[in-house]
């Protein structure tokens, strides 16, 4: 619904303009558009704004009374200075949003609040418990699964998904192509690529096969390990088959909402398990695409951690071992961003002096996967083509 108000707010600022001070250009997403589309689309509630939050900063108001938020979380608004880690007052002034709507911004492990009486005898907690400032999603994630230092990268394939780098330096992509944050981790940032039909691309196939199962009668209900069993069958490459996972347009590297999924080399020597591994490796294509922009930004990556389904099928993981290039591993951390923020409030509270060294107590790799140097070099030579590819049919699309 925001596309207009993006538009806006790049015809105003300017995307080169907008990178240098939020590190992201204009997308449909964040909140600035939002609060914009309000105005143009509602303006009798327009009229009514006093404070504008993010939904987590509206339950801290509820819990402490305080209105607060924190860098990661703010950065993803298009509002925040990355580099004061504070609001904008340039691009405050241009879209004409006063600064008193907003919270005040604080580090992620920064005590906020406290909780107040009336919510302790709600809830039965004590009352005047510590509340930190916590983060935004990837960015608790992050913390969760200790990419809180250089050179370690999480890979995150859930419905979306997300390669995540730790940046103890603001690095910008001239490009807009990744977004760049400011981190949970205070005074330190991050860089992040997003894919936007990752799993939900291998639920879309098990969908529109278990279809052709009920049709033919059948009560077997497909699941994840039948789907990728079929696909272990198959080598490296699914001989010759690429799907390019555009299902709902693409965000890294293309920022482009008209691009669609396609089946490209498909012949009639091509089986379910061939189209099931080719989704899957088209996935997983696409998450190198991210990578492979932050290698060119010099971001060092010593180490991928497999989250989310990604992280639970072996399959996927050697499958992101030998296209990414690198070791995989996984955590025996499931939780993610909830367990993230409870090692904020560890630190925020003084259980822990840094987040580094909370990560570094209680989070350990439990499996390794090393890249298998034959599966390695195929993808090496189909990764290519794959770019090439979506440059053939953009104008198609």
């Amino acid at each position: 619904r925001t596309a207009a108000e993006c538009q806006q707010i790049t015809a105003g600022i300017g995307t080169q303009r907008l990178i240098e001070i939020a590190g992201n250009p204009a997308l449909t997403g964040f909140q600035a558009p939002k609060i914009l589309w309000l105005r143009n689309n509602e303006p009798q509630n327009f009229d009514r704004l006093e404070k504008v939050l993010l939904p987590k900063d509206f339950i801290r108001h509820k819990l402490t009374g305080e209105f607060a938020s924190d860098c990661s979380d703010a950065a993803g608004t298009l509002l925040l200075d990355l580099r004061q880690r504070d609001w904008s007052q340039e691009l405050l002034d241009q879209l004409e949003i006063p600064r008193k709507w907003l919270p005040k911004v604080y580090e992620g492990s920064q005590v906020t609040g406290f909780l107040r009486p009336e919510i302790a005898e709600l809830t039965g907690l004590p009352s005047g418990i510590p509340v930190v400032a916590g983060g935004g999603d990837n960015a608790a994630a992050a913390v969760g699964t200790g990419i809180v230092r250089s050179g370690l990268v999480s890979s995150s394939i859930g419905t979306s998904g997300v390669i995540f780098a730790h940046s103890d330096e603001i690095n910008l992509d001239p490009k807009g192509r990744l977004h760049t944050f400011c981190h949970a981790v205070p005074y330190k940032n991050h860089l992040m690529a997003v894919t936007l039909s990752a799993g939900n691309s291998f639920r879309w196939l098990r969908d529109t096969f278990q279809y052709v199962i009920q049709l033919a009668g059948a009560d077997h209900r497909l699941s994840y390990d039948d789907l990728t069993a079929e696909a272990a069958r198959v080598s490296p490459g699914s001989e010759g088959l690429i799907f390019l996972p555009y299902l709902t347009g693409e965000r890294t590297p293309h920022l482009d909402p008209f691009a669609t999924g396609a089946f490209i080399g498909l012949t009639s020597r091509h089986t379910l398990a061939h189209m099931v591994r080719a989704v899957m490796e088209g996935v997983v294509f696409s998450l190198r695409d991210g990578l492979e922009i932050m290698r060119g930004l010099n971001v060092p990556i010593q180490q991928v951690r497999a989250i989310g389904g990604g992280g639970k099928s072996p399959l996927w993981c050697q499958m992101q071992a030998d296209i990414f290039g690198c070791e995989v591993v996984t955590l025996q951390v499931e939780e993610g961003p909830a367990y993230g923020v409870a090692l904020l409030a560890a630190v925020g509270t003084g259980h822990f002096k840094t987040i580094a060294q909370a990560c570094g107590k209680t989070i350990r790799v439990v499996t390794r996967t090393v890249p298998d140097r034959k599966a390695k070099a195929a993808y090496d030579r189909f990764y290519p083509l794959y770019g090439k590819l979506y440059r053939s049919l953009r104008d198609d699309f």
